[in-house]
């Protein structure tokens, strides 16, 4: 165990996800986790400046600060913030970024296009941090794009325990569903832990942002169909695929994706589609039009990370946050109402 407690200090990115970690670490500590006492502001020309109010010597600091839009804004925070620690003298920082931006930039996918995902790596590991905790990343391996480590939770558990809940008793009419043919291993992963078949939406595009052709391959004729993704922009290729899947026979389709970007007409778009549910984590911080989106819902990622921090400070498994009988503690009795809220 480290000789100081964790500690954790927010950008303006997603400090609502932020103090609910630091509450759910207060209840799993049994003492108060609260969040460092700074300013994160901009000057009138955008520069970014920041001041830690409090002591950090020796401490072992956790910034909590997804890189999501606005991507560059949020990134150069990570980045000041990362800085003034290490100028304080904290004895480690850790980057949590449950979304990590620039992910989808991982390789060449053409001649004189850059890798910006390495890029953003060598930034982060050149400001400071020592180590990187982040949920879903868009391919594993930016993990080894980092000369740091890398710690990446998946968000499945969590999408397992709310799937076996919404559709008990229903289960053996589920099937999961990959939008391509790149993300069979994620959706394989979630078919697994529920015990449901696995089908793919095959798609072609002609240019980013385009759907040329769909195609279905495997049998969804009287099935309810989990599409299950990592990143939702624009919707675009989500909701029609929703549709595609709707002609092949699906009695109704759902959809769990990790990161909400939600960016332009994204929220009309599924309130206007053929899907019962989008659900999606607060990984970044929903809009006012998504939490008011009668078919999205929200469920929460703060207990697993509360978890993972905590297991990282203490030097301890943070593997073990992907087994079932680890995860369903530390979810029970979240709300209210049953196991998930809005």
């Amino acid at each position: 165990m480290s000789a100081s407690d964790p500690k954790l200090i927010s950008g303006n990115a997603n400090p609502e996800l932020a103090k609910t970690i630091a509450k759910r670490m207060s209840m799993h500590r049994g003492m108060k986790v609260g969040l460092v006492d700074a300013r994160v502001e901009r000057f009138n020309d955008q520069e970014i400046f920041v001041e830690v109010y409090e002591n950090v010597r020796g401490e072992d600091m956790f910034i909590v600060q997804p890189t999501s839009k606005p991507a560059n804004d949020n990134l150069m925070e990570l980045l000041i913030i990362a800085d003034a620690l290490r100028r304080s003298s904290a004895a480690r920082i850790t980057a949590v970024i449950p979304y990590f931006g620039y992910a989808r930039q991982d390789r060449r996918t053409k001649a004189r296009t850059p890798i910006s995902a390495k890029l953003v790596a060598n930034l982060i590991a050149e400001g400071g941090v020592e180590r990187v905790l982040t949920m879903d990343l868009h391919a594993a391996q930016i993990q080894g794009f980092f000369d740091i480590p890398v710690d990446n939770l998946y968000a499945s558990p969590i999408f397992a325990l709310d799937i076996l809940h919404q559709f008990e008793g229903k289960v053996d009419d589920v099937m999961v569903i990959s939008p391509d043919v790149g993300g069979v291993a994620r959706a394989r992963e979630l078919a697994t832990r529920i015990g449901a078949p696995l089908a793919i939406v095959d798609k072609r595009r002609e240019k980013p942002g385009e759907i040329a052709e769909m195609t279905v391959i495997g049998n969804v004729e009287g099935k309810r169909c989990l599409i299950v993704d990592d990143i939702c922009d624009t919707a675009g290729t989500l909701c029609k695929a929703a549709e595609v899947l709707m002609e092949h026979g699906a009695t109704e389709v759902h959809a769990y994706i990790t990161h909400g970007v939600m960016s332009g007409p994204a929220v009309e778009r599924v309130s206007k589609s053929v899907m019962k549910s989008l659900v999606i984590t607060d990984t970044i911080e929903p809009t006012t039009a998504v939490k008011t989106c009668a078919n999205i819902r929200i469920v929460p990622t703060a207990p697993m990370f509360a978890q993972a921090i905590l297991n990282i400070w203490n030097g301890t498994s943070v593997s073990s946050l992907f087994e079932t009988e680890t995860l369903v503690p530390i979810y029970e009795g979240l709300y209210p109402n049953g196991m998930w809220g809005r």
